[in-house]
């Protein structure tokens, strides 16, 4: 009976692998059928269909493609040309998708600036893009006008709202817009290679870097999940994601509005809500990031969590731990995790529903991929290279980074950043032979005898201690099971004299956290290597706008308590955890504790 079962897993992955390969395969760099071609084909066979509804509004894809006709005109009057770029600063709302897809029947490109920003990151997002004109609305308007002046050029502010001082009124200007599509001629000459939009790195460990997302790209992430989550025109998709991300902005709009399907758009997400949104609007699929999975099964039950119509939740960074009570608590059919990068040329499927796994490749299938694993030196940060000069492909349990082979197709393009430093580190050449290049995810992954990925770590966040490699993913997943940690964050971080980094765990935890009973899980949990031997306790983790944990300011603090408010320990070698104070900082600075 086992082969059978063997068998008809295949079949499934087969049939899901050819329905997804299917809808990206006639995607060509050279040809000039753009992604707002595509979206186009989908207005016209579905025009009185409803697209989308935001805060109690429903849009028909006609109304949707004529709002996005109005931008189109908009930049025109403005003589904006193919290849310039217009900033998008504002929260999810009705008109963000209609912004960059109006914009893109002109040629122009947009900028998806995330609203979370202010200060110094918005600026530098701003300036990189090189855009002469930004939209925002009220909320994200006063972030625009603390950055303004200090913007390496003028950048014309247009505001969904009230305008005032130099701002211009964009809803007054879109009045005289025409709905009507613009003449295909203004694409003349223009081909899939083109850049479309501008979507920008989460930022975790430093300024957010601005990918290049082509029409190909935009393309494969649209049509790619059209095919891969299998969904009907009956189908209502909730994302509940930010827009300016790829996987709310682009997987998930691309799943429903390319299949006649409907999307359920929230300005932001919220444990709270989420249930009885899903089930008021009949949702029968949501996207999700693995946090926003791991709010939902920490949140007490409610009798709407059982009540819904979903038959599948896809996303990325689902945990392990998380995985299955997701799935059996809130009673979810099919759960479809994948992987990618925005910038990137891998991606993969899941499509076994396998818990932990982000995708699979079958021996078999092996050469139809562009992707393999090489053996990575942690400590020195690159990949390891043989007698020969060339990498080392890693083996069956072995952990590895995972690279892809960059070639002319569509799938294997990487088009890189505006930023042609930043491109040309994430380049990895002469891997299997003289002159090839791969694209570096910057991913530690590993693959089982069957097939299955799993992702393993960040490079940069695994560090090195005692000789052993540690896994800063791994690590505070056991930590979040110590009871009363609600939030684990885990880094390296230097200390005077020893040998590689030491393990440091920042921690949101509830009124029943224990210092005691947390060294005690520590000890039976993790190895003596991977044990954190800091731990520094927050009010709230700091989180990037797609619930990434930021890492770079907690690095640069270190352990030193005048650098933080917050309570801060040292597991003492004699003492178990004691509180870090002026003395016992200069002990340790000084090497001063056998550690």
């Amino acid at each position: 009976m086992r082969w059978k079962a063997r068998l008809g897993r295949e079949l499934r992955f087969l049939r899901k692998l050819r329905r997804t390969l299917k809808r990206v395969k006639s995607i060509s760099p050279d040809s000039p059928n753009l992604i707002c071609d595509d979206l186009q084909a989908a207005v016209d066979q579905w025009r009185d269909r409803p697209a989308m509804t935001f805060e109690g509004r429903t849009v028909t894809y006609a109304e949707l493609d004529g709002i996005a006709n109005r931008y189109a005109h908009w930049a025109k009057g403005l003589n904006l040309r193919r290849g310039q770029t217009v900033a998008l600063f504002m929260p999810n709302r009705l008109e963000y998708f209609c912004v960059w897809y109006g914009l893109s029947k002109v040629g122009v490109i947009t900028a998806l600036i995330n609203n979370q920003l202010t200060g110094a990151a918005l600026a530098h997002c701003l300036n990189i893009s090189g855009a002469s004109h930004c939209i925002v609305d009220p909320e994200t308007s006063p972030a625009f006008e603390e950055v303004k002046d200090g913007l390496e050029a003028h950048v014309q502010q247009w505001v969904l709202g009230e305008a005032r001082n130099e701002q211009r009124d964009l809803i007054q200007a879109l009045k005289s817009c025409s709905q009507l599509p613009p003449d295909r001629s203004v694409r003349e000459g223009m081909t899939a290679r083109d850049t479309c939009l501008f979507i920008y790195t989460s930022g975790t460990t430093g300024l957010p870097k601005a990918a290049r997302i082509t029409h190909v790209r935009a393309q494969l992430y649209m049509r790619g999940f059209a095919g891969s989550t299998g969904a009907r025109d009956s189908d209502r998709i909730y994302v509940a994601l930010p827009l300016y991300h790829a996987t709310g902005g682009l997987c998930a709009l691309g799943a429903a509005l390319l299949n006649g399907g409907s999307v359920v758009l929230k300005k932001k997400f919220s444990a709270t809500q989420f249930w009885p949104d899903i089930v008021a609007e009949g949702a029968t699929m949501f996207v999700y990031i693995g946090e926003l999975c791991r709010y939902l099964v920490n949140h007490p039950q409610s009798e709407d969590e059982t009540r819904h119509k979903l038959r599948l939740a896809f996303g990325n960074g689902l945990r392990p731990d998380v995985w299955p009570v997701l799935k059996s608590r809130f009673r979810i059919p099919d759960i479809l995790e994948f992987y990618g990068s925005t910038e990137g040329n891998v991606s993969m499927f899941n499509f076994d529903g396998k818990v932990g796994a982000i995708g699979r490749v079958p021996r078999y299938l092996r050469k139809r991929f562009n992707f393999r694993l090489v053996q990575f030196d942690v400590e020195n940060e690159v990949p390891i290279r043989g007698g020969d000069g060339f990498c080392v492909e890693c083996g069956p349990g072995q952990i590895g980074e995972c690279i892809g082979r960059i070639g002319g197709d569509a799938r294997a393009e990487f088009t890189g950043y505006v930023d042609k430093a930043a491109s040309d580190k994430k380049v990895l050449r002469d891997v299997f032979e003289r002159g090839d290049a791969w694209f570096r995810t910057g991913d530690l992954m590993q693959q089982d005898a069957e097939g299955y990925f799993y992702f393993v770590d960040r490079i940069g966040d695994t560090f090195r201690w005692k000789g052993e490699n540690v896994s800063t993913n791994e690590v505070a997943s056991r930590l979040q099971e110590a009871p009363g940690v609600r939030e684990a964050n885990v880094y390296g971080v230097e200390v005077p004299g020893a040998d590689g980094r030491a393990g440091m765990a920042a921690l949101v935890t509830d009124e029943t956290f224990d210092l005691a009973a947390f060294a005690e899980h520590v000890g039976r949990e993790l190895p003596a290597y991977a044990q954190p031997l800091f731990l520094r306790m927050l009010p709230a983790m700091e989180t990037t706008g797609t619930f990434k944990q930021r890492k770079v300011d907690l690095v640069e603090q270190g352990f030193d308590p005048a650098k933080m408010k917050q309570p801060l320990y040292f597991k003492d070698p004699d003492k178990g955890y004691v509180k870090i104070t002026k003395t016992v900082f200069t002990k340790l600075s000084a090497g001063g504790y056998r550690i």
